[in-house]
């Protein structure tokens, strides 16, 4: 590969220790043909407070390679743009080419230098190794957002003013269009509508959020606001924290890489074994197996079946892990009743039934008793609110009957209840 301004061979990576409002160089990539490296500076290792970015990038000398399989270490590809960072970047670098662009035609080192600074985690990418100079950190308003949004969604270029406005989140995950939003005491990821949604997905969302808090699952924080005469669903960032010399980073590492893996190989993933990284790792064990099965239980009760490793996170401190606050908990599109989980509950069976679950409650150190509690309570708890919520919501009684029963509550959650907890089937089936 030959250098380029569109397709750089090097970046220097830049790190927000623990307690820091400041990065400093941590070490640089290099690509070589098709796989990224890291080698860490040597002024970073010789810091007593430096840490490893990951395990996957131990401390030391020397030229570190990506894992059998992957193209760069996982660490690294958590702080890179996904699919609507990607559209972003390449509008503006290559001109749009439509909803199905090759987002190969450029390195992953161009994606992670041309994405805005404030992405998800405490790493940023830098051309120079002595200056941090922040990207484009431009803060418009919701509305200024929605537009850029919208025409990238639909396929319209930007105006340099809609470029600007986009550009500062082009650093955070997934696919459906969204945005960073600031003010001097909180962040938020925003989340819009998409042409292509066939329910209301923004408010489904948000109504799954607030029915995870009040079954006491530990979730972001989320606000609903009207924007255009649309839904924009605000998300509470739960990766920084402000201190009173500015903003400290957390780092995050995604389910991919807690297990070792990256997109190309996700199937392979699963909740028994995430369950035994954070036995093996957490710094509190028992409450984040406790926290992964609630999860793992709400998911399938709301529809959530785009449960993927990337949709699960952990804080890392250089030493221990501990689960992040959840987030896209977020119903899916559904017709009938047979449904599977993205990502597999043990690492042979991904059916979306609570009878599953109850089968898994020793993988998270759990009885059965107790197991069957956890599904009762929220159970319980989403009847119990459903209305209050889809009230906050302003959900509509045509969209309320069509949501529930097909993605919240979808009779084939019990299937197989039956037998094990018949108290629970009875009470999901006279909920419907």
């Amino acid at each position: 590969m030959t250098s380029s301004p569109r397709q750089p061979v090097s970046a220097y990576v830049w790190i927000w220790l623990p307690g820091r409002t400041e990065p400093i160089v941590a070490g640089r990539l290099d690509a070589q043909a098709d796989i990224v490296t890291f080698t860490y500076g040597r002024r970073y290792i010789a810091r007593p407070d430096a840490i490893p970015i990951f395990r996957d990038l131990p401390l030391g000398r020397g030229v570190q390679y990506p894992s059998d399989g992957l193209l760069m270490a996982g660490s690294i590809r958590d702080a890179a743009p996904d699919a609507w960072g990607r559209r972003i970047i390449m509008e503006r670098l290559d001109g749009y080419r439509g909803a199905h662009l090759d987002t190969a035609s450029f390195g992953e080192i161009t994606y992670l230098l041309e994405s805005g600074s404030d992405r998800i985690g405490a790493l940023d990418f830098q051309r120079s190794a002595d200056q941090y100079t922040p990207r484009l950190n431009f803060n418009a308003d919701l509305a200024e957002l929605m537009t850029a949004a919208d025409r990238v969604d639909r396929g319209i270029s930007l105006s340099p003013e809609l470029d600007r406005a986009l550009q500062h989140g082009t650093s955070i995950g997934g696919a459906r269009p969204k945005a960073l939003v600031d003010d001097d005491s909180q962040k938020f990821v925003a989340k819009f509508s998409s042409s292509a949604d066939l329910f209301s997905v923004v408010k489904a969302e948000y109504i799954a959020m607030r029915l995870a808090a009040l079954c006491g699952l530990d979730v972001a924080k989320v606000m609903l606001r009207r924007v255009l005469g649309r839904d924009v669903l605000l998300v509470q960032r739960f990766d920084r924290v402000r201190a009173t010399a500015g903003w400290q980073r957390r780092a995050l590492v995604s389910g991919l890489t807690l297990l070792g893996l990256d997109e190309m190989l996700a199937r392979y993933a699963s909740y028994e074994a995430l369950a035994h990284v954070i036995r093996a790792g957490s710094r509190a064990p028992e409450v984040d197996l406790r926290e992964l099965f609630d999860r793992l239980v709400f998911n399938i009760l709301i529809g959530n079946t785009d449960d993927h490793a990337r949709n699960h996170s952990a804080f890392w401190d250089g030493e221990w892990l501990s689960l992040s606050p959840a987030y896209d908990l977020c119903p899916q599109s559904r017709v009938g009743g047979e449904a599977s989980q993205a990502m597999a509950i043990t690492d042979d069976e991904r059916s979306s039934r609570l009878a599953v679950c109850l089968a898994a409650a020793p993988v998270f150190r759990l009885s059965r008793q107790d197991a069957r509690g956890i599904i009762d309570d929220q159970v319980r708890t989403i009847i119990n609110h459903w209305h209050s919520v889809c009230d906050e919501a302003g959900l509509a009684p045509a969209e309320r009957a069509a949501l529930w029963g097909r993605q919240f509550f979808n009779p084939f959650c019990i299937e197989g209840l039956e037998d094990v907890a018949p108290e629970i089937a009875a009470t999901v089936r006279a909920a419907l």
